[in-house]
């Protein structure tokens, strides 16, 4: 629990700016290619998967560096599938 951890940032823009917590989902290198809840993509030149299923809502504090952005397919895709989990 005490590791640091990637994740994506899925709350809008406008609200990260005026709360102090960010709704993220977290990164994983261990891939579960059946389980429809996770995005697969590369995340610094590895196969990872963004975890919709373990989304959560945090402390910007806790937040590290910028280590990258999702592609606009990517971003696309992450959006269907929480939308496809969540509800609109």
């Amino acid at each position: 629990m005490s590791k640091s951890r990637p994740v994506v940032i899925v709350s809008l823009d406008e609200l990260n700016a005026k709360l102090q917590t960010v709704t993220v989902c977290p990164l994983t290198t261990r891939i579960h290619s059946a389980w429809r809840s996770r995005l697969q993509l590369i995340c610094g030149g590895l196969p990872a998967e963004v975890a919709v299923d373990q989304i959560r809502t945090i402390s910007r504090t806790r937040l590290g560096k910028k280590i990258g952005s999702l592609s606009d397919d990517e971003a696309a895709a992450l959006r269907r599938l929480i939308t496809e989990m969540y509800g609109e």
